[in-house]
């Protein structure tokens, strides 16, 4: 097995790319990054070399791929703006350079590319027939993730639910179940009541792929792999989760209430970004449930923190807690970049509770929520 080396992270100031950065670095990887603000080559105090570059161009990831035997392509469009003229040539460039260092992609993949026709529960070889323009576009980004390994590069995909950390913002636990920064008051479900829903915590989902780079030699050129993570069998789970973590903290219970759709179908048509959320409501309304035996087979088992332990280092980490023996609360990044959801939570500020009660549907036995109940895991 190959333990380490030297990996390009596209995408490094983001959630999935952060982690995947850092976890490398720990691991004894030479690990770069691209940033087009840099002004000069920088090795940080953890010991990422930063470089000046736009994954939006070929010669610059080329550059920075030199040497590379893994380029991890964590990147995406912000806020789901200009996915289809920004997404594919960003990958078309990853590729190249692949190609030419003879280097492993490994992509963090999403449920998007499935159908209601692929089943409530999806393997690894499920049918790929996506409902939604960003799935056909991530069902083309692994096409060519394919093509290009028939041309010396390899692939790995990694395929998870809605990504959930301590220092991941852009998400939908961040910025649609809790505001980063404050007090959890109210934990909001976006999810039609009894339907499933997958969560994958983001140091699991890096873990599985160093795991998964360490073996790539003995791995088909190109593969996918499907993590179980955390399925929230009936919606509410996660949201009490939440909830048992807070109370357990500050001696208070959050209220649910449902997100509210309806304010966000109200503004989508004036701003695209909402547009294209709500494109992706169907992942709300229908259980899609991602499994396969091919990740346990081949590491032997899925890296999986127990819920309540990763939701309540979440919390800590978007300072929605005050400090272990109730100390000040941690103070969150004012700006979260790139977001879909980050007018949401201004959204329901301009508005009473109790006209968001009415309309979001408060739920009334919310406070009743056991806080000794088992962690679910």
């Amino acid at each position: 097995m190959e333990h380490t080396g030297t990996a390009l992270v596209l995408g490094a100031t983001g959630g999935i790319g952060g982690e995947v950065a850092r976890q490398l670095r720990d691991a004894g990887w030479a690990v770069r990054a691209l940033r087009r603000s840099q002004a000069q080559p920088r090795q940080d105090e953890g010991g990422i070399t930063w470089l000046r570059g736009d994954a939006m161009n070929g010669a610059d990831v080329a550059a920075a791929a030199s040497g590379c035997g893994v380029i991890v392509h964590a990147v995406n469009p912000p806020g789901y703006r200009h996915w289809d003229r920004l997404v594919l040539p960003m990958m078309d460039n990853t590729l190249a350079a692949a190609v030419a260092q003879r280097a492993t992609v490994v992509l963090p993949g999403t449920v998007y590319n499935y159908g209601p026709d692929a089943g409530p529960v999806v393997r690894e070889d499920a049918p790929e027939h996506p409902l939604t323009r960003k799935g056909a576009l991530r069902v083309e980004m692994e096409r060519r993730m394919r093509e290009a390994s028939e041309r010396g590069a390899r692939g790995i995909v990694v395929r998870a639910g809605d990504f959930f950390g301590p220092q991941a913002r852009g998400n939908w636990f961040a910025q649609g179940l809790v505001t980063p920064g404050r007090p959890v008051r109210t934990v909001r479900l976006p999810g039609a009541r009894g339907v499933g829903h997958q969560w994958s915590y983001v140091p699991d989902v890096a873990r599985a792929m160093l795991r998964l780079l360490e073996r790539r030699q003995t791995l088909a050129p190109f593969a996918r792999f499907h993590m179980a993570g955390h399925w929230d069998a009936d919606g509410l789970q996660m949201a009490q989760a939440v909830c048992r973590v807070v109370a357990r903290r500050t001696g208070k219970m959050p209220a649910l209430r449902d997100f509210p759709w309806w304010l966000v179908r109200a503004a989508a048509p004036f701003n695209v970004t909402l547009r294209e959320l709500l494109e992706m409501r169907y992942l709300w309304r229908e259980p899609l449930r991602l499994d396969g035996p091919r990740l346990p087979a081949t590491l032997g088992e899925e890296p999986h923190t127990p819920l309540e332990q990763a939701v309540e280092a979440t919390l800590e980490g978007l300072g929605c807690l005050p400090g272990p023996r109730g100390g000040a609360q941690k103070k969150s990044p004012a700006r979260t970049r790139g977001f879909p959801l980050k007018m949401a939570p201004l959204a329901l500020e301009a508005f009473p509770n109790d006209i968001l009660g009415r309309r979001g549907g408060r739920y009334p036995d919310s406070p009743d929520l056991p806080p000794t109940s088992p962690a679910i895991s």
